[in-house]
């Protein structure tokens, strides 16, 4: 009898996907602590509209029912919405999976994705995913430059992936400049603009991506119900570009991968537009206020155009660690930034007015004990 040859000993993954970092959620919990302040996951700090509630209670007689894989009432919600054609959204569950689906479907191995050095975390994980090959766009101020993403394509170069605003730093790109990175890109680069947090932006010049995206035939806008509409946990996300990109996305989507409570409940969520401006203002009040508190107390906020702020420690990475233990201790829980390389960081949603009163507070009792040298 004929021996197998050896070889491994279980069946292996492709290579590179088992040295995948694992990625969890902020925390939403602590031992022992019964009220929680969960500012760790930039989720909204009001509840959903009533009707959105509504719309999804009232979708439970459909439950046994399959949902319309193409999420045509929704697509035509947006479209209304925007102003845009119904057959250049796709949509998907959350922007997290149409990001995953655009890196697989037009990057594999041998082909680079470009993304900024502190961008969503997401992109370099897709592209890994994929097989292709991640480039980091450097960010010496932990802003990004137009001039330094163009300075980092190549010829293997398939997509440009662009969180803006962008999370974690809450920078934002003026229409201008988005513009004129798009003019010196390749046409057979597709340049991604996430625009998950839009709808917070107060800075002036901003355009979320839709006009590019309407007439060029190499940009995607990707949009959630996550954020300002406070849906995250029905995961509703959708896409707006070239129709070829689209009826691709389309087609190599899971084949109902939005479901029916989460479709009405986005659908209603849309409709509601005093309830998202009032969400709008208040965190906008409650940004600049938070901010002007933090740096009050000697820390150094960065300017932000999203639903978070990112605090930078003067004293470093294990000031922050310590300040992020400390108010967990206290239920209040932020999120280290060490996985993007900012371990001197912690990033707060900005919640609600006693929420972020509280967190200023605890930061002021913190800041009042002397950090102890390591070792």
């Amino acid at each position: 009898m004929t021996m197998p040859a050896p070889g491994p000993t279980r069946p292996m993954p492709r290579a590179g996907l088992e040295e995948l970092p694992p990625y969890s959620l902020g925390e939403s919990t602590v031992p022992g602590v019964n009220r929680i302040i969960a500012l760790a996951s930039n989720e909204c700090a009001t509840a959903p509209s009533p009707h959105a509630i509504e719309a999804y209670r009232e979708a439970e007689a459909r439950l046994r029912r399959y949902p319309d894989g193409g999420v045509p009432s929704l697509r035509r919600a947006i479209a209304a919405h925007h102003g845009l054609a119904p057959e250049r959204i796709v949509c998907g569950n959350g922007s997290e999976q149409l990001i995953d689906l655009i890196a697989r479907s037009y990057a594999g191995p041998g082909d680079e994705v470009v993304h900024a050095q502190y961008g969503y975390w997401l992109f370099r994980q897709a592209s890994l995913i994929a097989g292709a090959t991640p480039v980091a766009v450097p960010e010496p101020d932990m802003r990004v430059e137009v001039d330094a993403i163009l300075a980092t394509v190549t010829p293997r170069t398939r997509i440009v992936f662009l969180a803006n605003p962008n999370n974690p730093t809450g920078e934002s790109i003026a229409a201008a400049e988005i513009r004129r990175l798009h003019a010196g890109l390749r046409r057979d680069i597709l340049l991604v603009l996430d625009a998950a947090y839009a709808d917070y932006v107060t800075e002036p010049g901003y355009e979320p991506g839709l006009a590019l995206a309407a007439h060029a035939e190499n940009v995607v806008a990707l949009f959630t119900f996550s954020k300002v509409h406070g849906l995250a946990a029905l995961r509703v996300g959708w896409a707006y570009g070239p129709a070829d990109v689209v009826s691709l996305l389309d087609r190599v989507r899971s084949s109902t991968n939005v479901s029916g409570p989460a479709e009405a409940a986005a659908c209603a969520a849309l409709q509601d537009t005093a309830h998202v401006a009032q969400v709008c203002r208040e965190n906008a009040k409650e940004r600049e206020r938070f901010i002007a508190g933090a740096r009050a107390l000697g820390l150094a906020p960065r300017p932000s155009q999203g639903n978070f702020v990112l605090i930078a420690f003067p004293q470093g990475e294990r000031q922050a660690a310590l300040a992020h233990a400390d108010l967990k201790l206290r239920g209040i829980l932020l999120r280290p930034m060490n996985a993007y390389g900012l371990g001197h960081c912690l990033r707060t949603t900005i919640g609600t007015p006693d929420e972020m009163n509280l967190v200023l507070e605890a930061l002021q009792r913190f800041l009042r004990k002397p950090v102890t040298p390591a070792g």
